[in-house]
């Protein structure tokens, strides 16, 4: 099992969960309101008058299997829009409960 953090622009957020539905990655908790900044390019999303965009984040813990294809349509997604800004994170799950 892999624990998949997706952090990106509100705009995504649909497009997303309608991506996990399909690649049937049912469990999910998400963020609504994340602020941040990307470490290499894009403008900082903090949800104030000078930088009123603002991310959210969702993180899902997945089967091995069900990694790359997740990973590789979101960063196609990215491509498409990379002015939005998003990112996708994966960790080793060794335990669960």
């Amino acid at each position: 099992m892999k624990a998949v953090l997706i952090t990106f622009d509100q705009a995504y957020y649909d497009r997303i969960i309608s991506l996990l539905d399909r690649l049937n990655c049912r469990g999910f908790t998400s963020w609504e309101r994340v602020q941040g900044r990307g470490s290499k390019s894009g403008e900082p999303h903090y949800g104030t008058h000078a930088w009123p965009a603002m991310n959210s984040a969702i993180i899902s813990v997945v089967e091995d299997g069900r990694v790359e294809p997740l990973l590789e349509e979101l960063h196609e997604m990215d491509k498409k829009t990379e002015q939005l800004g998003l990112r996708a994170f994966v960790w080793d799950i060794n335990q669960a409960i």
